[in-house]
């Protein structure tokens, strides 16, 4: 789906932790949408109408990415950032969702869903951020950055040039770069990089990225039965493979893992066409099995 198609499914929710802007589409049963760090709801761009017939799709933009702002309190730690999501819920009295979540996302996820595994229908993870692996080392040059302070002062060189840009930030997790449009990129990186205060805000959201909440919550995942997929891309830089074996075999809900052979990880945008009919499988099953109970 362009763009301006999804434009036009866009709301803000007034939340107690400040405003969260959101892609609203369909009706029916809620599957919810999380992006990783440095992206934004349109990561999901090409998942979002496939699966959208008969469903009721929201796609977030975490706090400081896309159109969301900074939260109410300033707490943009993972568990923050997991403590949004479950503020989107309350404030669209969503009953269970199907959860989705990629990169970042994904850390978000898994907090938000050992901490409230009554708001999930199903949970499905994507390469992401998991146990200590946060961030991963190939992200630590990056956060490297952020910490002393040079990021912020490189952007307006980088959003200079989007094909630049592309190259630089987005060709290591795209099989096919050049094929990633320039709006999405300057739809991803405007609202991060965009003006030196988003800037500064995301470079200390970046210093802040600690395993310590994932780790806060791993007991309550080692007792996490909600029914969960975990679909990874075997040629991520990022996120190993053994990442997805190691969910496996802490979550009890885990059902299935299912490798995508040389994807890379930003999957959920490029090979779409792989994801969306194993999420609507996964959650077809679970229909199928509430019937019979």
């Amino acid at each position: 789906m362009d763009l301006a198609t999804l434009e036009a499914h866009r709301r803000t929710v007034t939340t107690r932790r400040g405003e969260v802007s959101v892609l609203d589409l369909g009706t029916g049963p809620v599957a919810l949408f999380v992006h990783g760090v440095g992206t934004n709801s349109y990561l999901w761009r090409n998942v979002v109408a496939p699966v959208a017939p008969g469903r009721r799709v929201i796609a977030l933009d975490l706090p400081l990415h896309g159109r969301s702002p900074a939260p109410s309190d300033g707490d943009v730690s993972l568990a923050g950032l997991a403590d949004t999501v479950e503020a989107v819920c309350e404030s669209l009295a969503l009953g269970g969702v199907d959860l989705v979540a990629h990169d970042t996302g994904g850390a978000v996820a898994q907090i938000f869903a050992a901490r409230h595994p009554e708001r999930l229908l199903t949970l499905t993870l994507t390469n992401c951020d998991t146990h200590d692996n946060v961030p991963p080392p190939a992200f630590q040059p990056t956060v490297d950055l952020a910490r002393a302070g040079q990021l912020a002062p490189q952007a307006p060189d980088l959003l200079a040039d989007m094909a630049v840009a592309r190259a630089a930030v987005f060709a290591s997790g795209y099989e096919r770069p050049d094929d990633l449009d320039l709006d999405v990129v300057r739809a991803y990186l405007e609202p991060v990089l965009g003006t030196p205060e988003r800037a500064r805000a995301f470079e200390r959201l970046l210093v802040g990225l600690a395993p310590s909440d994932l780790l806060a919550v791993e007991p309550m995942l080692e007792r996490l039965t909600v029914p969960t997929l975990v679909v990874w891309g075997t040629g991520d830089e990022f996120f190993e493979l053994r990442w997805a074996y190691w969910l496996r075999d802490t979550i009890p809900g885990v059902t299935e893992v299912v490798e995508l052979e040389g994807a890379k990880l930003f999957f959920p945008d490029e090979r779409a066409a792989d994801l969306v009919p194993l999420l609507l499988k996964h959650w077809q099953v679970v229909v199928r099995q509430g019937s019979r109970a």
